[in-house]
């Protein structure tokens, strides 16, 4: 039997990679069988799930293998597909589940939305983006109920997914370098490589790997904001006989000055949060719901 089928590219960048291990069983598995029992899936010629099962058939050609033959209205539904797919599949890292549950939101996205053209009226665009900005709410809470989160955490894998691609098109391997933890980059900084122009984002895909820009590991010393969380949360869990006020206020300053140094840090590491309008404006978005609280206490407002 002929093999004529073809590898996306882009289509295998978004399946987490077999462990040398896992590659040697499914390929042992295959020779004792003498086949691949599960069908390839293909759209239009072009594997879609089972590279790793059509590449150890390039090795064998002997092998005998089946394919299915799926629709897809456009390449982005088709990887969306992908996404949804592998999600249901092995044990994956968290960074993996986060990169392919933001790959297939972004990828519905682009697939469901309204594309004009040039002899679209006005006002018929417009709505369209209306019905494009609620559709996207939509595919956000689906793809979170499909996996147990929320559709802010699935905005922000969006956003994550873009920065891991971006990164890795400018500095190739490092997507794999992330999925595997050999560096665990915080997400702001992986975010801001799709953010960022391109001319910048090499050096920025090559600031993932540094020190500054990665998550703490838990064999690290806990850093003074953490040990002090540790405690205002010992204080909150203490019987309450046992606490005064005196030591409640101390608590509350520990708590805000815990914000001020996370603030601090988050400015540090990104200066841009505040030299951007645009991202500035964010800042103070984010900021107005506890200075809203601040006013209510001074006006003598009760906590809610």
């Amino acid at each position: 039997m002929s093999i004529d089928l073809k590898i996306d590219p882009e289509f295998a960048s978004r399946i987490p990679p077999l462990t040398a291990e896992e590659y040697q069983q499914l390929e042992q598995n295959i020779l004792e069988e003498g086949a691949i029992i599960s069908p390839l899936i293909v759209w239009n010629g072009v594997i879609v799930d089972g590279h790793n099962r059509f590449r150890i058939l390039q090795k064998h050609p002997g092998i005998r293998y089946t394919t299915y033959e799926k629709d897809f209205p456009s390449h982005d539904a088709a990887t969306a597909w992908i996404c949804r797919n592998q999600l249901g599949r092995r044990n994956l890292t968290p960074e993996q589940k986060k990169y392919l549950m933001g790959r297939q939101y972004e990828s519905e996205k682009e697939s469901n939305q309204f594309r004009g053209n040039r002899y679209t009226l006005a006002s018929e665009s417009s709505t369209g983006q209306n019905v494009q900005c609620k559709k996207s709410e939509w595919t956000a809470e689906r793809i979170a109920r499909e996996n147990h989160t929320n559709e802010k955490f699935i905005r922000r894998a969006g956003k994550y997914a873009n920065g891991i691609d971006a990164a890795d098109e400018v500095e190739p391997g490092i997507r794999q370098e992330i999925f595997s933890g050999e560096i665990c980059p915080i997400d702001a900084a992986v975010q801001a490589v799709a953010q960022a122009p391109p001319e910048e984002r090499p050096a920025l895909a090559r600031r993932l790997r540094d020190p500054d820009v990665q998550r703490r590991r838990k064999r690290q010393p806990k850093t003074e904001e953490e040990r002090l969380i540790e405690q205002i949360s010992a204080d909150m869990e203490a019987p309450k006989g046992s606490v005064t006020e005196d030591n409640m206020l101390d608590t509350l300053h520990g708590v805000t000055n815990t914000m001020i140094r996370g603030c601090e840090r988050c400015f540090g590491l990104f200066p841009t949060l505040l030299s951007e309008p645009i991202y500035r404006a964010r800042v103070m978005e984010i900021m107005q719901e506890p200075k809203d609280y601040i006013l209510n206490l001074e006006n003598g407002g009760q906590m809610q």
